[in-house]
């Protein structure tokens, strides 16, 4: 048996992720991706991306104290080797560049900027058919805080992907467009035949804590009464109750409303009942890639 270990740094619209995971191979056995640390600082840099069109003095040196602090972690737990990825906020910011510059300057880490589609595509490397029936049509989505992937999985491979400029940090920000609406709600009805048994997976941190609030097991999906029937209760709650009586972080407390929004909206022009919630993300698609490259060069 061999054990390796890997880390992603994920630096979203809402918050910087790590993740570090333990990769164990034994021949004659599917390889295991077993989590060991996740780590997350809620950092709202899409806010000041999406509004101010860049990346503020104090919040680049936020990124580079929790860069820093991400690099003595995977320092400490010696990973093999690591990726840092940034999405949508960093990537519309006019002086990302800078923020680059200054973060391999002062952490020697780069960052890549990836694109809504290799976001999918790295993403859609998880395994997501641990507990479900890959037998069937599946419309994935992952919903960030600048921008939410779809992609359409049949009989358990992505046959098309898109990324929309539509996410919570994007709605609560009041930047997000009916036009936009409207196209995802085209694109869905384009690429669904009419009838097919569909349901979705659902990915993201909030969707996680809705899951989690459901008090669902992890085999079983979420359904659409059951999402509704959260989502009415969390807006009829203000931002300090969502705090106060759900225990929300306040970095979650605003964006899980508009989440839930894209969630119901996907359900209803897609005609399914049920989430299927794998709690798996960008970063869990990096330890795989991780994997993969390190397969290759051997």
């Amino acid at each position: 048996m061999k054990i390796e270990k890997f880390a992603a740094i994920d630096i979203g619209s809402n918050a910087i992720r790590l993740l570090i995971a333990n990769v164990v191979i034994k021949k004659g056995f599917p390889t295991k991706f077993i989590k060991s640390s996740i780590v997350r600082v809620p950092i709202r840099l899409g806010e000041e991306s999406f509004t101010i069109g860049e990346i503020s003095s104090k919040n680049i040196k936020k990124i580079v104290k929790t860069i820093k602090a991400f690099k003595y972690i995977i320092n400490v737990n010696e990973v093999k080797s690591s990726l840092t990825f940034a999405t949508s906020a960093l990537r519309e910011a006019n002086n990302s560049k800078e923020v680059i510059q200054e973060v391999k300057k002062k952490t020697k880490l780069k960052i890549e900027v990836i694109d809504g589609r290799k976001e999918a595509k790295i993403i859609a490397l998880n395994n997501i058919f641990k507990y479900i029936n890959k037998n069937r049509t599946f419309i994935y989505v992952d919903v960030g805080g600048g921008s939410t992937e779809f992609s359409i999985i049949v009989n358990g491979k992505r046959k098309k992907s898109k990324s929309f400029k539509i996410g919570t940090v994007r709605i609560i920000n009041k930047l997000t467009s009916k036009d936009v609406w409207d196209k995802i709600r085209i694109w869905i009805k384009s690429n669904v035949r009419k009838n097919a048994k569909i349901a979705l997976i659902g990915s993201g941190g909030n969707i996680n804590k809705i899951f989690k609030m459901a008090g669902i097991l992890d085999s079983r999906p979420l359904t659409l009464i059951k999402l509704n029937s959260i989502y009415k209760s969390l807006i009829k709650m203000s931002y300090e109750e969502r705090i106060i009586n759900l225990d929300l972080n306040p970095d979650r407390s605003d964006v899980i409303i508009p989440a839930a929004e894209i969630f119901l909206r996907t359900l209803e022009w897609s005609g399914s009942t049920e989430i299927y919630v794998p709690k798996v993300g960008l970063a869990d698609g990096m330890i795989r890639l991780l994997h993969k490259k390190e397969t290759k060069h051997k």
